[in-house]
């Protein structure tokens, strides 16, 4: 997240074709939306559900290669399709490959909507049904689920490479690893980046 505040929006107007970019706007849908899998939000270009299980002695065996005694993802759902970004600096409407064969780095924050307790282990109605569809153990227990997604309209920063094909501008992964290099203000040695990164961007 340092790296990439500290990276520069770029103007698409004066972007090179393959050079990498950090784009910040509007997100609209292309051909194909999602929708949350709980919650049932629609009109998505991003969407994660993430169901987390908490490990201890007594439970149902989980996994025995998973620690006791601290929140375990047992279940994991995480969606990305193409759609189109509005750029705030130049205006340029783009096509933002994020679909089918992409790597996706997502710095998306999860909100939690169920949390079990010690106390009240009961499962909604909703959750025992969400739960059973996908095959998992509808039993009462500790659990925690997250939601996460990046509905159309909301402002989204994307960094890729460009691509330019006469009026057509694509944002696409990059081939290649790039690093973030060393961030000596944050002690931080460089970390290789293998994907394109998707990020909430300020409105």
């Amino acid at each position: 997240m340092f790296f990439l505040n500290s990276f520069p929006d770029s103007d698409l107007r004066l972007a090179r074709e393959g050079q990498l970019v950090k784009v910040t706007g509007v997100a609209s849908c292309g051909n194909l939306s999602l929708e949350t899998s709980y919650e049932r939000v629609g009109r998505c270009i991003y969407a994660s559900t993430l169901l987390y299980e908490y490990g201890q002695f007594g439970l149902k065996p989980v996994n025995v290669k998973r620690s006791c005694f601290q929140w375990n993802l047992a279940y994991c759902e995480r969606f990305s399709t193409d759609f189109y970004i509005t750029d705030r600096i130049s205006g340029i409407r783009a096509m933002v490959k994020a679909g089918s064969g992409c790597k996706v780095i997502p710095l998306i924050t999860d909100s939690k909507l169920v949390t079990t307790t010690k106390q009240c282990r009961v499962l909604s109605p909703h959750l025992t049904n969400w739960l059973r569809e996908r095959n998992l153990s509808a039993d009462a227990r500790l659990l925690r689920l997250e939601e996460g997604y990046i509905q159309e309209g909301n402002t989204v920063t994307v960094t890729g490479m460009l691509h330019k094909n006469d009026d057509v501008v694509t944002i696409v992964q990059p081939p290649e690893l790039f690093s973030t290099g060393c961030l000596w203000q944050k002690l931080l040695l460089p970390i290789d980046v293998d994907g394109l990164i998707l990020a909430p961007g300020c409105s």
